[in-house]
């Protein structure tokens, strides 16, 4: 078989649909509602805002938010299809596999791995920073030791960031329905602390601090400030926060209904995590001037105490650390049903992609979970931020372009869905140039991360997947 022939062979979708069969189907959408937005607005909603606006935008912020969600919603169209009509675990990288072919498959889920990976990491970190900044006042705190990565501030290992997706993977591991009824408690709570910051924070405006919205441009140490290009800049940074419509996909092989399920909890997800973040970043930039926001870890309490609203800013900010439980839960799913998917398909050992007696990939969660465990306890990762935005944008060029090949084979070895990407052709081809456009602004370390780990999928892929693939299995019979 030629080089080419072997990197474009297409897995049948019959053979997803036998193998995804054993999965037990029992979300709804409101599980997906609730798994889309807890995983989309986590922590980033209460502190985001402020720093995107003291680095690069001024009031604008929210303009940059808007924009943002215009490439992720084009971008959730493609999605939504993709969705209904290949309801198969591991999202963009089975879809791509059936409708581009086993490599090009391969290089979308590794794209999104790095998301789960290192984005489930960052989330367990920083829950544990902020639970622990609430409980010092307390009397509460743990040595540098155990408050910090390996080789951080004297730290040996971060002790509840361990503890913590250790324990949501305990809860997972007992059924997704047992771990969406968790998520659907954590994030009307979460929306409830919002809601509560806004309502409050209206009561402190002053519109002054709105002049001027669009600041002059001009050049600082973090990059362009003010103008289109500040708003731009933005863009960038932003991005990362809407990019949890993926972990609604990725457990589509547990939807009922999932031609109806699919669409409405992608799309409603991000349109309700949308209404939040503009809510969030108006009354921020309208309570305070953005330039205090500068080098803050929690603008929101900020501009709370700032009103005297001391006990509120409490409340919000204890509120937001069981929030983060919200995203943890979201990322576990969606990345450990990732990884169950290669294992399916034997691009990683076989063994990852078995399911238990109760027809759970607890195996890929155990797998997903010790690595994100190494990662946020003993390794540094601050500079690995901006490469789950690059490698969820590739995927993301993938998804949009795979629609124009899903077209032509509905209907026949693929189920025609009864939602459908609208303004096509024209629709794929703009979320594909949005998500391009987004990707071209990351700095030039985030490309170069994502080049890093592209080549070391290449290794994985020629060194393992190409010979132990079940469609290689397949062709050698």
């Amino acid at each position: 078989m030629s080089f080419w022939k072997t990197i474009t062979r297409k897995e049948d979708p019959r053979v997803y649909e036998n193998k995804d069969s054993h999965l037990v189907r029992s979300l709804k959408v409101r599980d997906f509602l609730a798994l889309g937005v807890g995983t989309i607005v986590s922590a980033s909603i209460f502190t985001l805002p402020g720093e995107v606006a003291a680095m690069h935008t001024g009031p604008a912020v929210a303009i940059s938010f808007v924009v943002a969600a215009v490439v992720a919603g084009l971008v959730a169209f493609a999605y939504a299809e993709m969705a209904a009509a290949m309801p198969f675990a591991g999202s963009a990288y089975s879809w791509i596999n059936v409708v581009f072919g086993e490599f090009f498959g391969w290089i979308a889920g590794w794209a999104l791995l790095a998301e789960y990976f290192i984005a489930l990491a960052f989330v367990g970190a920083g829950l544990s920073a902020n639970l622990r900044a609430l409980l010092a006042p307390a009397g509460i705190k743990l040595p540098a030791s155990l408050s910090n990565a390996f080789g951080t501030e004297g730290g040996v290992v971060d002790l509840i960031s361990v503890v913590v997706i250790a324990l949501v993977a305990i809860l997972i591991a007992h059924g997704a329905s047992k771990a969406a009824r968790v998520e659907t408690l954590l994030v009307c709570l979460k929306v409830f602390a919002i809601l509560l910051f806004v309502v409050v924070g209206l009561t402190a405006i002053k519109t002054s601090n709105y002049v001027p919205f669009i600041p002059k441009y001009h050049e600082t140490a973090n990059g362009p400030f003010g103008g289109w290009q500040g708003i731009y800049a933005g863009v960038s940074m932003i991005f990362l926060s809407y990019i949890g419509f993926d972990s609604i996909a990725a457990n589509s092989a547990e939807a009922i209904n999932p031609q109806k399920t699919m669409p409405r909890g992608i799309l409603g997800s991000l349109l309700i995590a949308v209404v939040l973040f503009v809510s969030v970043a108006m009354v921020l930039m309208g309570v305070l001037p953005y330039s205090k926001y500068a080098n803050s870890a929690e603008p929101v309490g900020l501009a709370l105490r700032a009103a005297g609203h001391g006990g509120v800013a409490v409340v919000v900010q204890s509120i937001a650390v069981v929030g983060m439980f919200t995203a943890l839960i979201g990322m576990s799913l969606a990345g450990s049903r990732l990884i169950y998917s290669f294992g399916r398909d034997g691009m990683l050992p076989k063994w990852i992609g078995k399911l238990d007696k109760a027809g759970r990939p607890n195996r890929a969660l155990l797998t997903l979970t010790i690595v994100a465990i190494v990662i946020a306890a003993f390794f540094p990762f601050a500079f690995l931020s901006q490469l789950v935005s690059a490698g969820t944008l590739i995927a993301f060029m993938f998804v949009s372009l795979g629609i124009y090949a899903l077209r032509k084979r509905e209907g026949k070895d693929i189920a025609d869905p009864s939602f459908k990407m609208p303004f096509y052709p024209v629709m794929p081809a703009l979320g594909f140039l949005a998500a391009l456009f987004v990707f071209m602004g990351l700095d030039y370390q985030a490309k170069l991360y994502a080049g890093i780990w592209f080549v070391l999928g290449l290794v994985i892929y020629f060194g393992y997947g190409v010979r132990h693939s079940f469609l290689a299995k397949k062709n050698k019979k």
